[in-house]
């Protein structure tokens, strides 16, 4: 049973049902029903044109649904126009639904779990499974997500940065349940950057690879957390570093420069240097300052202090660490690191401490409080 090639066919057979009429969100319904008879039929009898399958048992699928009084008469007419098995979708439909399921109606969390599904292929169980939700709780959200959209138009041209938004919140997921949502981001921004020739849909794509590809290092075998400096570069995927800084490069050189393109390139630069002690901090600075220009983010500005701290020493770090609102994640966790490199151990124990407290997950809230216990164990001067 080919899950991948099954889940692959799901926006093409969905946008083939609305083009023919279908509401979105019971086309969205009758095409998870064909998935699901696919997964119960295919494996004993795989069939000789399998999107074609799924767009025959899903139409019937859907007029079933489609029974009630009112209903009856346009299904009629429906069954009477019922389309000849047309040419496949173009890259054109996909988007729009990448678009649609990105609304600005919508909020993040509903956009995400509506993507992962329509666009995605991917059951409410496995997206309930990797947000840690109970199922009920997220066929609900999904529910409440196709009725938002169900009005909206198929054909409008959505926002492409909301799109990107979308993506990149389910890559930052990661791996959790029995579906590798990292991969899935990858997979879903592939197919994006071949629908649409955009630099910023390429920048994410970059993003995403580069990010990727330092995956098997980041953990150590018992799990704890290993920082950008500590990790074996030896383990990273250089095929995909490769790709993506190719990929990242043909970007930049369109001159439209985004804010994924600028993280990509930062990525690229952490990526390029064979020893954490050869980092060009100087250029990181430089693109932080662009993130800076672009987005206004306090995210890219704690990132540059850190940045800057590597760049022009600790003190500098601190210097610019100090116009930034002590409120943000991670402030106190690079205050605690940069005063650790200034050599005010004391203070840097104490606000690592400080830090394991306000950490939002386990491992990171561990590897803060060994950080503490690290300097604790030393002699303070």
């Amino acid at each position: 049973m080919d899950e991948a090639l099954l889940r692959s066919l799901t926006p093409g057979v969905l946008t083939v049902l609305v083009r023919r009429g279908a509401d979105f969100a019971a086309a969205e319904d009758a095409v998870q029903d064909a998935l699901v008879e696919a997964f119960r039929v295919w494996p004993d009898t795989p069939p000789r044109d399998p999107k074609g399958w799924l767009v025959t048992v899903a139409w019937r699928r859907f007029l079933d649904a489609a029974r009630s009084d009112t209903a009856r008469r346009r299904r009629e007419n429906l069954v009477e126009d019922e389309p000849a098995p047309g040419p496949v979708p173009s890259a054109d439909d996909t988007l729009h639904l990448y678009f649609l399921c990105a609304h600005p109606a919508l909020t993040p969390s509903s956009a995400v779990a509506l993507t992962l599904r329509a666009v995605g292929g991917l059951t409410t169980r496995q997206i309930a499974q990797a947000y840690l939700v109970p199922e009920a709780t997220m066929a609900q959200r999904i529910s409440r997500a196709k009725r938002t959209v169900s009005g909206a138009r198929f054909d409008r041209p959505g926002d492409v940065a909301t799109v990107l938004r979308v993506l990149y919140l389910v890559f930052n997921e990661g791996y959790s349940g029995d579906v590798d949502l990292a991969a899935e981001a990858v997979r879903l921004t592939r197919r994006l950057a071949a629908a649409i020739d955009h630099p910023e849909v390429a920048g994410l794509l970059a993003l995403m690879l580069l990010h990727h590809a330092r995956r098997a290092s980041r953990t150590a075998p018992d799990g704890s957390l290993v920082p950008l400096a500590e990790q074996d570069r030896g383990r990273w995927d250089t095929r995909a570093i490769a790709e993506g800084v190719g990929i990242l490069q043909a970007a930049l050189a369109r001159d439209r420069l985004g804010e994924f393109q600028a993280q990509a390139a930062i990525a690229a630069l952490h990526a390029d240097a064979p020893t954490a002690g050869e980092t060009d901090w100087v250029q990181i600075v430089e693109w932080y300052d662009e993130l800076v220009r672009l987005t206004g983010s306090p995210l890219a500005r704690l990132n540059r202090a850190v940045a800057v701290g590597e760049a022009d020493g600790p003190r500098a770090g601190l210097a610019a660490l100090a116009s930034l609102d002590a409120s943000l994640p991670r402030h106190t966790a690079v205050a605690a690191h940069l005063h650790e490199r200034d050599g005010d151990l004391a203070t840097a124990a104490r606000l690592y401490a400080e830090a394991a407290g306000k950490a939002s997950n386990l491992a990171e809230r561990d590897h803060l409080t060994r950080q503490a216990a690290r300097l604790n164990t030393r002699p303070h001067h």
